[in-house]
């Protein structure tokens, strides 16, 4: 399988994720406080919505790619 077609693969997995959970969240250690010694600490969650054109957009140009990518001149 050559480069490009396993790009238009990863891409098609990434948008079905994208369509099927519609986003992803993460957790954020932040400093909040520093007084010498003494440190506090803040673990923020972020959540991060990803698009609906997004999630197609992935899945057609993968699409594109695994047809078009396997072409010479």
């Amino acid at each position: 399988m050559n480069p490009v077609k396993l790009i238009g693969v990863v891409l098609i997995a990434a948008g079905v994720l994208a369509l099927a959970y519609g986003g992803f969240s993460y957790t954020k250690d932040t400093t909040a406080l520093k007084i010498g010694p003494l440190e506090l600490s803040v673990k923020e969650k972020k959540d991060v919505n990803v698009p609906l054109w997004a999630g197609v957009g992935a899945i057609v140009a993968g699409g594109l790619l695994l047809v078009l990518g396997g072409r010479k001149g």
